[in-house]
């Protein structure tokens, strides 16, 4: 088959991933500034070229059939490609534009990364740069399918891409002990192990990273923690620094979370004798994919401000110009 004997076009494929991602016709033509009719008529003309229909009809929601879900696989590597393209075409104007994506697990996007990107944008004000914010698989996916430039994960890279991806330690996360500054043990700087057992916690559900992380330290500095009280569990750091606030209990926050509220005296952190908490942070990348000039920039004149040294030994004197 030659190019011109395709039967369908980039137009057609982009808007396939619309609807599978609106979930609606009607939303994905609203997505795509274009009307509802131009959608179903781009599809009939996709479905008839391909002769296999690529939508089951018969529910409220627009679900894709075998072969649509095989044409949006290979759809989106396509998509992803032609993006590349684009992009490495804008790096010949040598960071005058173009984009940066970066990618980040939930409180490393949510504190670390905003603060990277200030410094990234002093330097490089006319590259765009995209934060995408997700669980660490599904980030470690969107740098494997090209989708990212690069990732800071808190997580493990799943198993099936750890041959694929390059995974670069990179920083310490250490998630410190918070209690309310009214609670009877905020009057001292460092609490006993057996203290944890009198404590009523707030966490993050016992399926998150951080919160796996946090189970297997304790464990490892012989606290059983099925005698620690979980009180509450919360899905977000923010609703559990603001339950703690609220005199709800104590929990285990990232040091990067809770700079402010240290300063301004709404949180109070104790250190347990002979426990630290921290897990290690990392970049990942795709050696097999583009690497954009933004990406290179980023890599050499930002990562090194914010790393842990004796983790990521880069010395911001050799690898940093900002």
């Amino acid at each position: 088959m030659s190019m011109s004997d395709l039967p369908f076009t980039l137009d057609q494929l982009r808007i396939l991933k619309a609807i599978s991602e609106e979930g609606s016709f009607k939303r994905a033509a609203d997505s795509l500034y274009v009307s509802q009719p131009a959608v179903s008529l781009q599809v009939q003309n996709l479905e008839r070229q391909l002769d296999v229909p690529l939508f089951d009809r018969g529910g409220r929601r627009a679900q894709l059939t075998e072969a649509g879900h095989m044409l949006l696989n290979y759809g989106e590597k396509i998509l992803t490609l032609c993006q590349e393209t684009c992009r490495a075409i804008k790096d010949l104007q040598n960071l005058q534009g173009g984009t940066l994506i970066v990618g980040a697990s939930q409180t490393t996007g949510t504190y670390l990364l905003p603060r990277m990107i200030g410094k990234f944008r002093e330097v490089y004000p006319e590259v765009g740069v995209q934060l995408h914010v997700h669980s660490t698989r599904r980030t470690s996916w969107n740098v494997a399918n090209g989708q990212i430039d690069l990732a800071i994960i808190g997580g493990k890279v799943p198993s099936e891409l750890q041959d694929s991806l390059k995974v670069v330690p990179y920083a310490q996360d250490e998630l410190a002990l918070v209690l309310p500054p009214s609670h009877s043990l905020a009057r001292h700087d460092m609490i006993e192990r057996d203290d944890l057992y009198s404590l009523n916690f707030i966490s993050l559900d016992s399926q998150s990273t951080i919160r796996k992380v946090i189970d297997a330290v304790l464990s490892q500095s012989n606290i059983d923690i099925r005698r620690l009280r979980i009180e509450m569990e919360l899905n977000s750091v923010e609703a559990i620094k603001n339950a703690v606030q609220a005199g709800l209990g104590a929990a285990f926050v990232s040091i990067a979370a809770i700079e402010k509220e240290l300063q301004m005296g709404t949180l109070k952190r104790i250190r347990v004798d002979s426990v630290t908490v921290q897990r290690t942070l990392k970049v990942i990348t795709n050696p097999n994919r583009y690497r954009s000039k933004a990406a290179e920039a980023f890599t050499q004149d930002v990562l090194p401000h914010f790393a842990s040294p004796a983790v990521y030994p880069v010395a911001v004197s050799e690898g940093a110009r900002v």
